[in-house]
């Protein structure tokens, strides 16, 4: 995997310095411009957000273009769960030694991703040391529904009900486990919305960071 953390950043929209920091986790064949856009909109609902956009460590081996947290050439589910742990275990040093410069602590932090970034956020946030903030998962799943930990932040789930590429019954799927685990989770399924980010759930999304995230100091 590469060494590198780069990708976009905006904000925060107070201008001022950065009280929380928003992950936003881009899907396969993409990168972090892919996702950037939300920072605007949902800066509004957290002015003192700072959002960063990383591109994910591997160049897409489906694709002559984009990027990757683990392959997908083997979707069993052993392979893809072992996937999201090596780029869990890249990820979380890069955002941990970002909240140690902004001297703010993983309870200011919130993971959203789409698609493959989905199941990164999932899977980093479910396993965060010490815990985040708030976790929103577009068009993605649960990769490890065996090993939930006991407690977790509120969870937003949204998928579109005629999503082609990540099923909606992933999501599904990640609810059930989720609540069955006793952790709080607000699942929207979109009608008619294939694979991808409706204006219902940025609205959502940008609830939800406001009701974890701009509460705090």
């Amino acid at each position: 995997m590469a060494n590198g953390w780069d990708g976009p950043r905006w904000g925060p929209a107070s201008a001022g310095t950065p009280r929380k920091l928003v992950v936003l986790l881009h899907g396969v064949g993409a990168d972090g411009f892919d996702l950037i856009d939300l920072a605007p909109g949902w800066g509004k609902a957290v002015p003192e957000a700072l959002f960063i956009a990383p591109h994910a460590p591997e160049p897409c081996d489906m694709a002559p273009y984009g990027r990757q947290w683990f392959s997908l050439q083997d979707r069993s589910p052993a392979m893809m769960r072992a996937g999201a742990e090596a780029a869990t275990a890249w990820l979380r040093p890069h955002v941990e030694a970002e909240l140690a410069r902004l001297g703010l602590t993983s309870r200011d932090l919130a993971l959203a991703g789409f698609s493959q970034g989905a199941m990164m956020a999932l899977q980093a946030g479910l396993s965060w040391p010490g815990g985040c903030a708030a976790i929103l998962a577009y068009a993605g799943a649960l990769l490890a529904p065996d090993s939930l930990p006991p407690t977790a932040p509120p969870i937003l789930l949204v998928h579109g009900e005629a999503d082609e590429v990540v099923p909606a019954a992933a999501s599904r799927r990640a609810e059930q486990a989720l609540r069955a685990a006793g952790l709080t989770v607000e699942a929207v399924y979109r009608p008619g919305l294939a694979h991808g980010i409706d204006e219902v759930g940025i609205s959502l999304g940008a609830l939800a960071l406001q009701r974890e995230l701009a509460g705090g100091a």
